[in-house]
């Protein structure tokens, strides 16, 4: 007969397991968010001593050959990149604030608009602190206008899509219906950051820059959010 384990060892009390419990989540959270960070630190230390050229160059060709010898595909990465589009983005913010407000989730709509409004300012103030220029005209599909690092379509719409995605996950109560939820707003998140890299108006490592810190943005202001219900 296999060895049955108790699955209270230490006999803590019932309140003390309930604690237990409570700290668990936002210490994984929080830790997960430093971790984050420490990935687009990462990524950021190579791109300023130029570590990531090589491979960005070759997946910037590669995506050119790609689009020459399949103009749809150039057709499609340009309306997914539209998703990550500041136009689109506050639409999004904007319809599901007002959403949250009609249901007096007024904690949830505030926390909406901050992580949105907070996240597009933080990329505003990055990138001309590290200066990095677009790749070349001549390898992108269309010019793009601004500075390249982070990328600001995957650092915004990770940061949106995915705090959209907990905070509507948060409200279901079936696991099925959570991890759909939060698959979709990865996989929106994702899907923008690659046709960036694909149109060829980012360096891939913009775009892996941007998901680590536009993840970390969301993941911290969803902590918020459960963080201010609980103290009600």
């Amino acid at each position: 007969m296999p060895r049955s384990f108790p699955l209270n060892p230490l006999k803590l009390s019932p309140a003390r397991v309930d604690t237990l419990r409570s700290l668990a989540l936002p210490l994984a959270g929080g830790l997960a968010v430093l971790l984050l960070l420490f990935a687009f630190v990462l990524v950021a230390s190579e791109v300023i001593e130029g570590e990531t050229h090589a491979i960005d160059m070759a997946l910037l060709r590669a995506a050119k050959d790609f689009r020459d010898a399949h103009p749809l595909f150039a057709h499609v990465m340009r309306d997914l990149s539209g998703l990550g589009s500041t136009t689109v983005l506050t639409f999004f913010t904007v319809a599901t604030a007002g959403y949250l407000l009609l249901v007096s989730a007024r904690t949830h709509a505030l926390v909406v608009v901050m992580a949105s409004l907070s996240g597009a300012l933080l990329v505003s103030l990055l990138k001309p602190a590290f200066g990095r220029l677009r790749p070349d005209v001549a390898l992108a599909d269309y010019t793009a206008y601004g500075l390249s690092f982070p990328s600001g379509h995957a650092s915004m719409s990770a940061a949106v899509f995915l705090t959209l995605g907990v905070i509507s996950a948060s409200t279901r109560t079936r696991l099925a219906e959570r991890l759909y939820i939060l698959a979709i707003a990865a996989a929106a998140a994702v899907l923008v950051g690659l046709s960036r890299v694909a149109l060829g108006v980012h360096w891939a490592s913009d775009v892996l820059g941007g998901w680590a810190l536009g993840t970390a943005w969301a993941l911290g202001w969803s902590m918020v959010s459960f963080w201010l219900l609980r103290r009600r």
